[in-house]
């Protein structure tokens, strides 16, 4: 007897359909499966047979084929588990195949026959209602993800009991409300805490409002990682849009905290500087998600960033200029998303204490070798860059009467972020940040004053057309700051003071 299961395997951050066959035929009694697998799905066959025993289902004598199509795709993971039991018990005449036309199914099983969550679920759904499939199956610990997809109606099994009786007798499954259950704040830190630093800070809103890449220079101490983990602090909400866009990429990475639905903040990543190109970038035969897009609509913060390695520092370049990263393998080619607001740290030394030389111990040879591990095409796409002075004792023990808060500096964001969404409205644009260089004229109109500075300083400064572009999407998020619509001369002026920093940080 023949039966067929509407499945999916994943494939960079979407889901592509597998159909899950299963036959049971006359012969030599057998477990035969096929379907270019990986060895951990070629493993599912011995998990289903004693999940389906040691649940109640013996398996008759026959040559049962399992086929996975289609053929020329690498299924791996643990989530073709429970289809394929679906599809034997469909097969052995236990669960009608009609129950079975309108239903997306996917899920590991442990021995017992407990059904165990997987990677990927949202994705998944997606797909279900894509395919215009009514319902999706999923482990009873992902259906609150699975239920963020409206359309659809997704259902939870806890075990292969459960799911025969779903199917036979329609009980047995555990449905949740759209939204599932809301993850907790994280971000506690506050720009309170942060004394002095003004120029920092201004730096840090700048970023934020316009989703700037920004690179703060400075001895240790100084407070440029408390200022990177504060911006999230002042980032706007995701939109719904984009709240699912970051929650599938987490689940298929296996980040999504257990029982989760939507995530509702930006991310912040902060890798170790011994990260791998492929830990950055993302990697695998099948490619997984790296850092810059399981940091995609929030925060990635790079300490320490010269002690990254060369061959990672330069995986940046393409998501910083291309908002995403494209990864080729034998098996195909794979595009995430990767747009984020980079945040990096440095000291002027290795020592740190450059150019105190009282202190320093490094040659000026060393500290030139320091700072060329940053190459230029890198600092190009880099807007913001800010020398951090030594926070003293004064700075520190006198209290600041009136602090700037995250809460004050929301709100100056918040109006640009308004600005912005007025502005963008009807576009894919949704920063200054990610104009494009041919709408920058359109965007950012100059005022004859303005014209003239940036003119004088483009040669003086040797700034590259991307860097040219760079200082206007800058200098117009300092307008809206200022809240006006024509750029002016001492916007231009302080866009170009960040730009002249980043000139002394190498």
């Amino acid at each position: 007897m023949f039966s067929c299961v509407h499945s999916a395997a994943i494939a960079g951050v979407d889901a592509v359909p597998v159909a899950v066959e299963a036959d049971l035929s006359t012969g030599l009694p057998g477990f035969t499966m096929v379907g270019y697998l990986s060895s951990q799905v070629k493993e599912a066959g011995d998990r289903v047979r004693t999940a389906l025993r040691n649940t109640g289902f013996m398996m008759p004598a026959k040559k049962a084929t399992i086929n996975l199509s289609p053929s020329d795709l690498r299924k791996e993971g643990p989530g073709f588990d429970l289809p394929i039991a679906i599809a034997v018990l469909a097969a052995m005449g236990i669960i009608s195949p009609a129950a079975l036309e309108d239903c997306m199914i996917v899920g590991g099983l442990s021995l017992s026959g407990a059904v165990e969550p997987v990677n990927g679920v949202l994705a998944t759904a997606m797909l279900t209602k894509e395919l215009g499939l009514r319902r999706c199956i999923v482990p009873v610990e992902n259906v609150n993800e699975g239920s963020l997809v409206e359309g659809t109606e997704t259902v939870g099994l806890s075990d292969l009991g459960a799911a025969a009786a779903y199917f036979t007798q329609g009980s047995g499954g555990i449905r949740t409300c759209p939204d599932g259950t809301p993850i907790p704040s994280r971000c506690t830190e506050d720009f309170s805490d942060i004394h002095g630093q003004a120029v920092l800070k201004r730096a840090a809103l700048i970023a934020a409002a316009g989703f700037h890449n920004l690179l703060m220079s400075g001895p240790p101490g100084a407070g440029k990682s408390m200022t990177a983990r504060r911006i999230p602090s002042i980032l706007p909400a995701l939109t719904r849009e984009e709240a699912l866009e970051v929650t599938r990429i987490h689940s298929i990475a296996g980040l999504l905290p257990e029982g989760a639905g939507i995530l509702r903040e930006r991310p912040f990543r902060a890798p170790h500087h011994t990260a791998t190109p492929g830990a950055i970038a993302g990697g695998g035969r099948i490619p997984k998600p790296g850092e810059v897009t399981l940091a995609h609509r929030g925060v990635l913060f790079l300490d320490e960033i010269p002690e990254f390695s060369r061959a990672a520092l330069e995986t940046l370049r393409m998501p910083l200029e291309d908002r995403k990263i494209v990864i080729t393998r034998t098996g195909g080619t794979f595009t995430f998303p990767a747009s984020f607001l980079l945040a990096a740290a440095m000291n002027p030394c290795p020592c740190g204490c450059y150019p105190d030389l009282s202190k320093c111990t490094c040659s000026a040879q060393m500290v030139r070798r320091y700072r060329s591990r940053i190459s230029r095409p890198l600092l190009d796409r880099i807007d913001l860059c800010v020398q951090v002075p030594p926070a003293d004792y004064e700075m520190l023990s006198v209290k600041d009467p009136d602090p700037v808060s995250s809460a004050l500096m929301r709100e100056d964001a918040g109006r640009v972020f308004h600005i912005q969404e007025q502005r963008f409205r009807g576009t894919s644009i949704r920063f200054n940040s990610g104009i494009p260089s041919s709408e920058i004229p359109f965007y950012c109109p100059l005022s004859p004053g303005a014209e003239k500075l940036l003119a004088r300083s483009f040669d003086k400064l040797g700034l590259t057309a991307r860097a040219y572009h760079r200082v206007l999407k800058t200098a117009r998020t300092v307008a809206d700051l200022a809240g006006e619509e024509v750029i002016r001369e001492e916007h231009i002026r302080e866009a170009l003071f960040y730009r002249m920093r980043e000139e002394a940080a190498v």
